[in-house]
């Protein structure tokens, strides 16, 4: 396709992504430089890097952005461990149970994330069946610590994310050549050794996007976190999310809200950038 004839066609998105990406993002960097409140939202004040300077030494922004790091290292590999694993038990199995364990692994997904966080919590309240099984095994109640609620969280999220990992890598399994396992067969290679070295580099590419999506997925979660700690300053468990809707809904600084938004979208594309360097050496072949 001639360059000229690609640029025709990809123009829609082109300017759909230019209206729904870049526009905002230059308007909340703008915004970033500004004094605003709900108040003078229409005649923002310039403080220049004001903002930034006060968000970077805000102990909150940091602890934060601590908990954001510590859900992505703990959660991201356990869904993909844990996705990889029941992809690989679901293509072992008959259609029949794989329809009903599939239904079921899907059903986290099927519940609205709100609704799902709640009677999760609502497990380990007073009167629930892991608080009581937690009384009975500790001979003492459950508590909610900090500790506790930001391993709540941790737990919640890999039961609410995984589904996604099983799906896309259950996928990616069907499109594996069967003559190569048949092959691997016939020279003795055993089930480990057949995943290691054909079904492993087989899935490579679907290992990365999973990684990156996931990776913005924990990086940006709210709803969640939002629900399980109630907005209770007490748990410090506040993700950068939450942070910044603390910073502009409730203190309403929304220069400073706009500040953290474009330091998370910076974050965001320094841990992502390894990431997409390695899909484009796979995808061109590039050293």
């Amino acid at each position: 396709m001639k360059r000229k004839l690609f640029h025709q066609f990809s123009a829609p998105s082109n300017l759909a992504m230019i209206l729904l990406m870049v526009f905002p993002l230059v308007y909340a960097v703008f915004l970033s430089l500004n004094f605003v409140t709900f108040r003078n939202i229409t005649s923002p004040e310039f403080v220049g890097m004001a903002n930034y300077r006060y968000i970077l030494s805000d102990p909150d922004f940091w602890r934060a952005f601590r908990f954001s790091l510590i859900i992505i290292v703990f959660t991201v590999p356990v869904h993909i461990c844990l996705g990889f694993i029941m992809a690989l038990f679901l293509d072992q199995v008959s259609l029949a149970v794989r329809g009903l364990l599939m239904s079921m692994m899907l059903l986290p997904f099927i519940v609205v994330p709100v609704v799902g966080t709640v009677m999760f919590r609502q497990l380990f309240e007073v009167g629930g069946i892991m608080s009581y099984l937690y009384q009975q095994v500790f001979s003492q109640p459950f508590v909610f610590t900090p500790m506790s609620v930001k391993v709540l969280v941790i737990f919640h999220l890999i039961w609410y994310v995984t589904p996604y990992p099983i799906v896309v890598f259950f996928a990616g399994l069907q499109t594996l050549p069967e003559e190569h396992l048949e092959a691997a067969t016939v020279d003795g290679a055993s089930r480990i050794q057949q995943i290691r070295f054909i079904v492993i580099p087989h899935l490579k590419p679907l290992l990365l996007m999973i990684m990156m999506i996931l990776i913005m997925d924990m990086y940006r979660m709210f709803d969640s976190i939002l629900v399980m700690t109630k907005q209770n300053p007490l748990f410090q468990a506040e993700n950068l999310m939450m942070y910044n809707y603390r910073i502009g809904m409730s203190v309403q600084r929304l220069g400073r809200a706009n500040t953290t938004a474009v330091l998370t979208v910076i974050g965001i594309l320094v841990v992502l950038i390894p990431f997409l360097r390695l899909q484009y050496r796979n995808k061109t072949g590039k050293g």
